[in-house]
C-alpha cells in the first residue's frame, strides 16, 4: 500500500497540480491539508473522476483537511481532535481504509511566539499527544499523517540557528514531537533515511527551492505493527519545481503485505 501526505495549499487553486501529482504517483492513501476551502466548496466530482473516494472537513480560507482512497471510498470514522469541544479550525480528520486508521493533521502554525498562537499550538499538541494514546492502547494498525509544523531536529533544518525563536523550531515544540514519539510511534521518513538532510517544505522567497533551503514539516507516524511493515518512504521533491505549485512536496510510504521490520523494543 502507497500512503501519501501532502500540503496542496489550496485545494481549488492549485487543483490542476493535485491531479497531475495523482495521475504521475498512483497513491493509494492520501492525506491532504490546507484545502483553504468549506464543505460545499471540495472538489469532489474532479476528484471521483480521478479515481479516487474522499472525505473531508473543510474551512473558509484557511485550514482544511481531507483523505483520499484510490478506488473506494473511506470509511469516515472521526471530524475534528478531540478534547476541546470549543474548537471550531478544521484540523483532523479520520478514517479507515483496508483495516487501517489513518489520522489526517494539520498542527497549528504557532507565530508569532511568544502569543496566544503559540499558545494554541501547544495546546492542539497536548490534545493530539492524549488521543494518539487511545489510539495506540487500541492496538490496531494506525498512521498519524499530516503537516505537523515543527522540524524535530537540527538535521530538518537548513539553518536551524536561525529558527530557534520560530513556533516551528521551539524547543518546546520540538519536544511536544519527541514525546509524542515515545509513546511507541515510529516516523517513517528518519527511520529509513536517519541520517540525511530531507526537507518537504520550500518557501516562495528568496529562491529556497532552487537553493535547497527547505525544512521538513510534513511526517508520518506509524503505530508498531505498520512500523513492521514499512518499505519506503521518499519525498516527491520534484513536484515542488511544478508551475504554480504549493510551497509542500508530497511525502508518501509504502507498506509491505506482511512484517518485514523485526519488532523494535
Amino acid at each position: 500500500m502507497k500512503v501519501a501526505t501532502y500540503n496542496v495549499n489550496g485545494v481549488n487553486g492549485r487543483l490542476d497540480v493535485l491531479l497531475r501529482w495523482l495521475a504521475e504517483a498512483a497513491p493509494d492513501v492520501v492525506v491532504l491539508q490546507e484545502l483553504k476551502a468549506p464543505d460545499a466548496r471540495f472538489p469532489v466530482r474532479e476528484i471521483d473522476k480521478a479515481g479516487y473516494g474522499a472525505v473531508w472537513h473543510g474551512q473558509k480560507s484557511w485550514n482544511g483537511v481531507a483523505i483520499l482512497a484510490r478506488g473506494q471510498n473511506p470509511l469516515l470514522t472521526r471530524k475534528g481532535l478531540p478534547g476541546d469541544p470549543d474548537d471550531e479550525q478544521s484540523r483532523y480528520i479520520e478514517s479507515v481504509i483496508d483495516g487501517i486508521v489513518i489520522g489526517g493533521l494539520y498542527l497549528p502554525n504557532g507565530n508569532p511566539y511568544p502569543g496566544p498562537k503559540f499558545d494554541y499550538k501547544l495546546r492542539w499538541f497536548k490534545r493530539l499527544h492524549d488521543y494518539a494514546a487511545e489510539l495506540l492502547e487500541l492496538d490496531v494498525p494506525v498512521i498519524l499523517a499530516g503537516d505537523y509544523n515543527v522540524m524535530p531536529t537540527e538535521l530538518d533544518v537548513y539553518k536551524p540557528e536561525r529558527w530557534k525563536d520560530d513556533a516551528l523550531f521551539r524547543i518546546e515544540v520540538r519536544e511536544a514531537f519527541r514525546e509524542l514519539v515515545g509513546q511507541g510511534w515510529t516516523d517513517a521518513l528518519r527511520q529509513l533515511h536517519p541520517g540525511e538532510r530531507i526537507y518537504t517544505f520550500w518557501d516562495y522567497f528568496r529562491n529556497a527551492y532552487g537553493r535547497d533551503a527547505g525544512l521538513r514539516l510534513d511526517h508520518f507516524l506509524l503505530s508498531p505493527d505498520l512500523a513492521d511493515r514499512l518499505a519506503k518512504a521518499e519525498v516527491d521533491k520534484h513536484v515542488r519545481g511544478w508551475e504554480h505549485t504549493s510551497d509542500h512536496a508530497p511525502v508518501w510510504i509504502e507498506l509491505a503485505d506482511k512484517p518485514i521490520n523485526k519488532r523494535r523494543k
